[in-house]
C-alpha cells in the first residue's frame, strides 16, 4: 500500500499542509481543537514524518548520529538497533557514521558531520567516547552528545553518559575458572584504544589476586576484538612449554577464534581447555561448545544513551522528556558449555587409580 503522505493528512483533517507541518513540528501557534484534529488524522492514517524533510521545513533538526570506530560487527548492529529503537520512539532519524577513531581530523570530521547533516546531536560509542579532548571540542563546538563508556562506577567528568562495568562482569568470569580448578588462565586483550580492554583486563587480574594466584605476563597477549587475533593468539599460547588450561577472550569472537585454535589443534573444549568470552554476542550462541560469557544487554544500554539525548534535546520545548541521570549496566556471567574443571595432571591421575 502507499505510504500515507502529510497531504493525505492535510485532505482527513481538512486543514492546510502548513497547519499540518506546525503541528508536526510542535509549533504552538495552533489551536488546540485544530490540532486534536490533526493528531487524530495522524493517527488514524498511521502517518510517520520523514524526520530528514522534517529538519529541512523546521528550524530544529530532528536527527541525530551514531559514531563509531569497532571492528566487531555484532557489537555495532545492536548499538543501532538500540539507537533505532529510541529514534522511532520519539520521531527522530538517524544517521550511522563510521569513522577513524586515531585520525588528528577526526573532531572536524565530526563537527562538519553535525554541521552538514543538520544533526541535532550524536551518540558516541567507543572508543571514541572515551577520548576526553574529543569530547570537549565537540561541547566547545555546541555539539550535543551522550557517550557508551566502560567504567566501573559514573565517571561524573560532566559529560553525559551510559557506562558499563566491564571490569566486575570480567572478575565474574576468571573467578568462575579459579573456581573450576583452573590456576593457569590466558587472557587475550581486544584493542588497547578501547577502555573496556583495560577494564576486563584489570576484572582478570584482581581476581588472580584476590585468590592468591601470580599473574603470568606469558598468558596475557595483545590483540583486537576480532577472530583472527584470537585464533592466533590461542596458537601462541598453546606453543608455551606450560600451556594454560584456560582462555579468557576479552570478546566472543575472540572466544570464538580460542576456540577454532583449539579444535585445529585436536584439543577437546572444555576438557582439555576451557574458553570464555565476553558480551553474548550470536557467537557465543552458534559455537559448539556454547561459549560462558558475560551478558550485556547492548541494545538496552544504546537505547538509554539514545533517548538520554533526545531528551536532552528537548528539554527546551514544549514537549519535553523527563530526564533520565547517568545509567550504569552490570554485564551477567551465563555459563556455557566451553567451561569445565581441567583434566587432572597425569601423576594425579595414575596416583588416584
Amino acid at each position: 500500500m502507499r505510504r500515507p503522505t502529510i497531504k493525505d493528512v492535510a485532505e482527513r483533517a481538512q486543514v492546510s499542509l502548513k497547519t499540518v507541518s506546525r503541528v508536526i513540528n510542535d509549533e504552538p501557534s495552533v489551536r488546540a481543537r485544530t490540532r486534536a484534529r490533526v493528531n487524530q488524522a495522524i493517527a488514524e492514517l498511521d502517518y510517520r514524518p520523514d524526520p530528514s524533510a522534517r529538519s529541512l521545513r523546521s528550524a530544529q533538526p530532528y536527527a541525530i548520529g551514531v559514531v563509531y570506530d569497532n571492528p566487531n560487527p555484532y557489537y555495532i548492529i545492536s548499538v543501532q538497533n538500540g539507537v533505532l529503537a529510541a529514534c522511532r520512539e520519539t520521531g527522530y532519524g538517524l544517521q550511522i557514521h563510521p569513522c577513524d577513531s586515531s585520525s588528528p581530523l577526526l573532531a572536524a570530521d565530526l563537527i562538519d558531520l553535525v554541521q552538514g547533516a543538520r544533526l541535532a546531536g550524536l551518540v558516541l560509542a567507543p572508543p571514541m567516547s572515551e577520548r576526553m579532548e574529543l569530547v570537549s571540542e565537540l561541547v566547545a563546538h555546541g555539539i550535543r552528545l551522550v557517550r557508551i563508556v566502560s567504567a566501573a562506577e559514573d565517571p561524573k567528568d560532566g559529560a553525559p553518559c551510559v557506562w558499563v562495568d566491564d571490569r566486575d562482569a570480567a572478575y565474574d568470569i576468571t573467578e568462575h575458572l579459579i573456581q573450576l580448578g583452573h590456576q593457569r588462565i590466558g587472557f587475550l586483550w581486544g584493542g588497547k584504544s578501547h577502555r573496556s580492554s583495560w577494564e576486563r583486563y584489570k576484572g582478570y587480574a584482581q581476581a588472580l589476586s584476590d585468590y592468591g594466584i601470580a599473574e603470568d605476563e606469558t598468558l596475557v597477549l595483545p590483540g583486537d576484538y576480532s577472530f583472527d587475533d584470537g585464533f592466533r593468539g590461542a596458537r601462541r599460547l598453546f606453543a608455551l612449554p606450560d600451556r594454560p588450561t584456560a582462555i579468557f577472550g576479552s570478546n566472543d569472537e575472540i572466544a570464538a577464534g580460542v576456540l577454532a585454535a583449539a579444535k585445529s589443534s585436536g584439543m577437546h573444549v572444555p576438557y582439555d581447555l576451557s574458553i570464555a568470552g565476553f558480551e553474548d554476542s550470536p557467537f557465543s550462541k552458534q559455537s559448539w561448545p556454547t561459549l560462558t560469557t558475560a551478558r550485556q544487554a547492548t541494545e538496552e544500554i544504546a537505547r538509554h544513551a539514545a533517548y538520554r539525548l533526545i531528551a536532552e534535546l528537548r528539554r527546551e520545548t514544549d514537549q519535553p522528556l523527563q530526564m533520565p541521570a547517568n545509567e550504569g549496566f552490570s554485564p551477567m556471567l551465563v555459563v556455557r558449555g566451553s567451561t569445565a574443571p581441567p583434566r587432572p595432571a597425569q601423576g594425579a591421575a595414575n596416583t588416584a587409580t
